[in-house]
């Protein structure tokens, strides 16, 4: 596979990469209808994008069926953390707090992601702490 820090997904492509994350393996006309719900673009639209997304290492295609069939060639999470990544070193400069309280000043987040929220800071903070006395 290239190197996908220099095949960063854009936006269109983003889309794309969610639909076969969440459906599995999809031809370009089952990617299309399900992104035709939400967005407005041709079939020869995503057709294309997908045959650059393959180009670029972004996709895998089988060839072995008459309809091509399309699976994500990288991880959702290794995308999650590229793209994070980016918005906390541009803008928010570095701080991965100030993203945190943008994001949950802006969403009202339910009691049950509360929660989560709250467990995985603990899980970082009694890590912390081990680390220190370990260190001692």
């Amino acid at each position: 596979m290239n190197n996908l820090k220099s095949n960063k997904p854009t936006e269109s492509e983003l889309e794309i990469l969610q639909v076969l994350w969440e459906q599995g393996p999809s031809t370009v006309r089952e990617v299309h209808e399900i992104l035709s719900q939400t967005k407005d673009s041709g079939y020869t639209t995503t057709l294309k994008l997908m045959q650059i997304m393959n180009e670029k290492g972004l996709l895998n295609r089988n060839d072995d069926a008459k309809s091509h069939i399309y699976t994500a060639a990288v991880k959702k999470e290794s995308i999650e953390k590229q793209v994070v990544s980016k918005m906390i070193n541009g803008l928010f400069k570095g701080s991965s707090a100030k993203l945190v309280m943008h994001a949950l000043g802006n969403h009202r987040a339910s009691k049950e992601e509360i929660l989560e929220i709250k467990k995985y800071l603990d899980e970082i903070e009694n890590k912390g702490n081990a680390k220190k006395k370990n260190s001692q």
